[in-house]
């Protein structure tokens, strides 16, 4: 079974207008029905959420240490504009530590099961 890593701004960090107001209870909720569905897709998925950088790139670090993907999955609220530095390392730590897995990008959590389909 495929292993992919889902890469996400955990909820507590992202601008409730961006995401219309919803609590950030609501919005893991999304992400996590939305995970389960990559899972029903034949994947084993393991959630790697960061902050906006005082521990992210420590936190995706261990989680690329730890174990091998096959595809990184880069959530939608990292790619945004605001975020362009901490999108940047972390996309050159998958590069050092996960030179072998795909990497694909959702626009929501609603279509990362796609996003990862069009590379695994």
């Amino acid at each position: 079974m495929p292993v992919v890593l889902a890469l996400g701004l955990d909820p507590l960090f992202v601008n409730s207008k961006s995401v219309a107001g919803m609590s950030p209870a609501l919005v893991r909720a999304f992400i996590d029905s939305q995970l389960d569905r990559v899972r029903a897709g034949g994947y084993e998925v393991e959630n790697c959420l960061v902050d906006l950088g005082e521990t992210a790139e420590a936190v995706l670090t261990d989680k690329l240490r730890n174990r091998s993907f096959d595809c990184v999955l880069i959530g939608a609220g990292l790619r945004a504009p605001e975020h362009s530095l901490l999108f940047e390392k972390l996309l050159n730590a998958v590069h050092a530590l996960a030179g072998k897995a795909k990497i694909c990008f959702n626009s929501t959590p609603a279509d990362s099961l796609e996003a990862v389909q069009r590379w695994v």
